[in-house]
């Protein structure tokens, strides 16, 4: 690897960590705040609503979160009734979530709210590179998946 391509790696690692530390704003201030949520919890009820029943550590593990704030996250949401902890048969020292009805209804009433942010976001930029930042994303999300844990 030549030094400007390490150069070019790092500062494209450098820009998407920007971008993944910013996106918050917008989304808490466009999304979360209006709602009356934390971006935690606004965090887990679209990666519930998304992914579907999951347990505490594995959304810790999947969205990047430390597990107590998915764990505070998740009392918040089972408290407002949008969340319940449900039973793995497999595995039960497994302890999955799910959203309720009433947090699946929660989840797509932010859409209004989370397209708005979509729309503000991408405002400018074109389809076709919409198109090729959204394959870029997925090769992202596709190697990152195979990061070894023993680093």
């Amino acid at each position: 690897m030549t030094d400007d391509l390490h150069t070019q790696d790092f500062d494209l690692l450098v820009e998407l960590l920007r971008v993944a530390s910013t996106i918050s704003r917008p989304m808490r201030d466009g999304v979360a705040d209006p709602s009356g949520l934390s971006a935690n919890e606004l965090r887990v009820l679209m990666c519930l609503g998304g992914e579907g029943e999951m347990a505490g550590h594995e959304l810790a593990d999947v969205m990047g979160m430390q597990p107590m704030n998915v764990s505070r996250a998740l009392a918040t949401l089972a408290e407002r009734g949008w969340v319940e902890q449900v039973r793995d048969a497999n595995n039960r020292r497994r302890k999955p979530h799910r959203l309720t009805e009433a947090g699946e209804n929660a989840n797509k009433g932010l859409v209004p709210k989370v397209s708005g942010v979509a729309a503000f976001l991408f405002d400018g930029i074109s389809a076709r590179d919409r198109q090729a930042f959204s394959k870029v994303m997925e090769r992202l999300i596709l190697r990152i998946e195979t990061w070894p844990d023993n680093r």
